[in-house]
């Protein structure tokens, strides 16, 4: 029997995730519906997140004592993605303020076409408390670092 992965890490620099799409993520004209891309995104930063901090990402969050729940989530739709598609998602860090940080986030197909340009901006709040607070310090170099390392994204 041969079982595909649906999502995984394809590569760490610059981080991207590869994903199939399932035939659930999409409506009955066989394509992605628009509300699937968001949840698309928000993996895919977790996986980041994950391989940013070395251990799953909520277990991170929970001992660092933040959390990051999105203030801002754009998208520019380039093309649709059908049953069965693969595509990858990397992902760029991109300003980093002092309470939020944008997430740049390019979806390609396998033929490296664009198929969505995102940018998601979480904030960091108070575990528990929903506070906003500064980025904690280990997070903001680990984020520094990966940018630094990417160099400036494409657009």
């Amino acid at each position: 029997m041969n079982m595909k992965c649906m999502e995984y890490v394809a590569r760490t620099m610059p981080f991207a995730v590869r994903r199939t799409v399932k035939w659930g993520d999409c409506d009955p004209a066989g394509v992605v519906y628009t509300a699937t891309f968001a949840d698309y995104v928000i993996a895919a930063a977790e996986a980041f997140y994950a391989q940013l901090l070395g251990e799953g990402s909520q277990h991170a969050k929970d001992r660092h004592g933040f959390g990051t729940p999105s203030r801002a989530l754009t998208f520019d739709f380039r093309r649709s993605l059908r049953p069965d598609d693969e595509f990858e998602i990397e992902v760029r860090v991109g300003e980093i303020r002092s309470r939020s940080y944008e997430l740049l986030m390019r979806g390609v197909d396998l033929r490296g076409e664009d198929v969505f340009i995102a940018c998601l901006t979480p904030i960091c709040v108070a575990r528990g408390e929903r506070r906003g607070i500064e980025i904690p310090a280990i997070f903001r170099q680990a984020l520094q670092a990966y940018r630094d390392q990417c160099g400036q994204p494409s657009a």
